[in-house]
């Protein structure tokens, strides 16, 4: 039985905005990457990451021109996609940006109403409003971009009883699933070019009717070598939050240019998983090989100092990697994968909020100058 949000502690109070929500925001439907081997893809998102296998399309249901393993944990569907002609935009996209998110995709009441409001607003069609149907009813969709190669589906699966989506057909595996305990996607980071944050700024707010909901600037996140900027942009009253990261002058490369210049182009930098039980989560993570960014220890000796009394012991943190930070409603707990692929580009966060709304600030130096320490390896900063 799936879980709310409500019982993981994360309803947010409703953002006052001065703009409409004319999309009619309901949630993210779902997110797709587009990746060069998206059967290879599935099998490690499913043993090392914990997702079910449940759906898949491609030439035995009918497609020609893409392979698709649809993924599900708690209330997280993924979609893995790659391309079965060199010749495809899907290609073309593996082959400039490698493994990377193509769809934040966002259901919507109403497709057609959504998609001529984002219209009149100045986005940029990608897909018109159209019925996909099949022997289980109908899904209408739309599709804008928004930076970089990176698009936003509209979606209205309403009247569809089937799995997924027309051409999708249940899929299972033979190898026995085991939850890490990931249960929704808390947000979703864009990295964009210097000078480029505000007009993307701009684009949520004036586009897709979000509110600002907090501002970092590059005294909050820098470090001695380098620096970043950053914006959260928030929709669907609070529950859709899309931060948007350009780099700051800084000594040296900072971590948004160096993945700018991997992806080719501005892109979804990470993706942050909500779970109930971090300490469970990120045990289960490691046992099956993921790896984290680190800290020096000497972060966990004034930790209580910071952030005051917490319901996890200190030791049990320190010995999984694991940041907290506290806000004026509560604390919260994280942690970063390194970069999930060859190139240092896509990662993803695990998050617990016990309370606290922000994106935990107070971590910001030690975090980044983790993230260098792997750029200095790399030769990359």
């Amino acid at each position: 039985m799936k879980k709310n949000q409500e019982a993981l502690g994360t309803v947010e109070r409703p953002l006052e905005s001065a703009y409409d929500d004319h999309l009619g925001l309901v949630d993210i439907h779902h997110i797709e990457l587009y990746v060069n081997n998206a059967k290879q893809a599935a099998h490690y998102y499913q043993t090392v990451f914990g997702f079910e296998v449940i759906g898949y399309s491609g030439l035995e249901t009918g497609v020609r021109d893409r392979a698709s393993w649809l993924l599900e944990q708690g209330n997280i569907r993924m979609v893995l996609t790659s391309p079965l002609t060199g010749d495809s935009p899907i290609a073309e996209h593996c082959r400039v940006h490698g493994d990377g998110v193509r769809d934040i995709a966002m259901a919507v009441k109403n497709v057609y109403t959504a998609y001529e409001e984002c219209i009149k607003r100045g986005a940029r069609g990608v897909t018109e409003p159209g019925e996909i149907r099949d022997d289980n009813g109908v899904i209408v969709h739309a599709a804008i971009a928004t930076y970089g190669d990176t698009i936003h589906s509209l979606i209205d699966s309403s009247g569809y009883k089937g799995l997924f989506w027309p051409g999708f057909k249940e899929r299972s595996s033979r190898i026995t699933t085991e939850p890490v305990g990931i249960e929704f996607i808390d947000h979703c980071v864009g990295n964009v070019e210097l000078g480029k944050m505000n007009d993307w700024v701009g684009f949520y707010r004036d586009v897709l009717g979000f509110s600002q909901y907090i501002h970092f600037d590059d005294s909050d996140i820098a470090t001695e070598y380098s620096a970043l900027m950053s914006k959260v942009m928030a929709g669907g009253r609070g529950r859709i939050k899309f931060p948007i990261n350009e780099p700051a002058k800084g000594k040296k490369k900072s971590q948004i240019e160096e993945y700018l210049d991997f992806y080719g182009g501005p892109g979804v930098q990470h993706v942050a998983m909500l779970t109930g039980d971090i300490l469970d989560t990120v045990s289960k993570l490691q046992s099956k090989g993921v790896e984290f960014l680190t800290v020096p220890t000497t972060y966990y000796q004034t930790l209580t100092d910071r952030v005051g009394k917490i319901d996890e012991r200190v030791e049990d943190l320190e010995r999984l990697g694991i940041l907290v930070d506290r806000d004026e409603e509560g604390y919260l707990l994280q942690i970063f994968t390194k970069p999930v692929s060859d190139r240092p580009t896509l990662f993803f966060e695990i998050i617990q909020r016990k309370g606290a709304r922000g994106f935990g600030i107070g971590n910001f130096k030690a975090l980044f100058e983790a993230i260098e320490r792997e750029q200095d390896k790399r030769g990359n900063l």
